[in-house]
């Protein structure tokens, strides 16, 4: 259905194995800024594309969460890591999430990044940013959704590089892979089945996420037996980005625990 997954692997030769999941429209560099501080702990870090992302190619037949889960597990045993910890930031959060409930025995530790177990808006402005994207990537499409989401993900002045990156990672996405994960994500309802989930868990969200507010996230750390939430202040959905400094030492200091 999907062919090969692309990835990078920057620190191959370290022992303990960080499989890292970009959120909708991004791809594997999106985890750049945790590469080096990962691999100086011994971490080796692996993201991959995920299929109709960044170099991983989609062939229109058929794109779900689960079968998303599957691939990754497939690269999983191929790379011979034994198990992984995993990360991942909203799309890649659930696709996480799919991860642990299906391949339990294949992870150490979980890392959910501003995302949720079931994607339903508790206000008028947030029904209202999820209809104008549903609307602009059916009819005006992936290039235009590209720069509507880029402003909403990075909203300030200063930050006109990281829109740009974000607008060109998003509109390079397979518009079939694209349109299809958010149908998932629309769909998508763990909710129920996390109580299942028995690993590490640590539920990291931005104080101004506008996407996935903090409130629906700590649906995750309430749960999850044992998970806890932490918010990280001034930070908004890409917080592995606009907060990395703050991200990594969270991060590392929970996997190391």
């Amino acid at each position: 259905m999907i062919s090969k997954l692309n990835y990078l692997d920057p620190h191959k030769y370290n022992q303990r194995s960080v499989l890292m999941l970009h959120g909708l429209g991004a791809n594997c560099s999106s985890w750049t800024l945790q590469f080096e501080a990962l691999g100086d702990m011994g971490f080796r870090p692996i993201a991959p594309d995920l299929p109709g992302f960044g170099s991983s190619a989609y062939d229109g037949k058929g794109w779900s969460i689960k079968r998303s889960a599957s691939l990754l597990a497939e690269l999983v045993d191929e790379l011979e890591v034994g198990h992984v910890d995993i990360v991942g930031l909203s799309m890649g959060g659930v696709v996480a999430q799919q991860f642990a409930l299906d391949f339990p025995a294949k992870v150490r530790k979980l890392v959910l990044v501003s995302t949720f177990s079931a994607l339903r808006p508790s206000s008028l402005s947030e029904w209202v940013y999820f209809f104008q994207r549903a609307l602009i990537v059916h009819l005006l499409g992936v290039k235009t959704q590209a720069s509507f989401v880029a402003r909403r993900v990075f909203p300030h002045e200063n930050q006109a590089g990281l829109r740009k990156m974000a607008e060109e990672q998003i509109a390079s996405a397979d518009p079939r892979a694209y349109r299809a994960a958010m149908s998932g994500l629309g769909l998508f309802n763990s909710t129920g089945m996390l109580k299942s989930i028995h690993i590490p868990t640590l539920v990291v969200s931005g104080e101004d996420d506008s996407t996935v507010p903090p409130g629906r996230q700590a649906v995750l750390a309430n749960s999850i037996p044992g998970s806890r939430q932490v918010i990280i202040k001034q930070a908004g959905h890409a917080l592995t980005i606009d907060q990395y400094e703050e991200f990594n030492g969270l991060l590392l200091k929970f996997l190391v625990e």
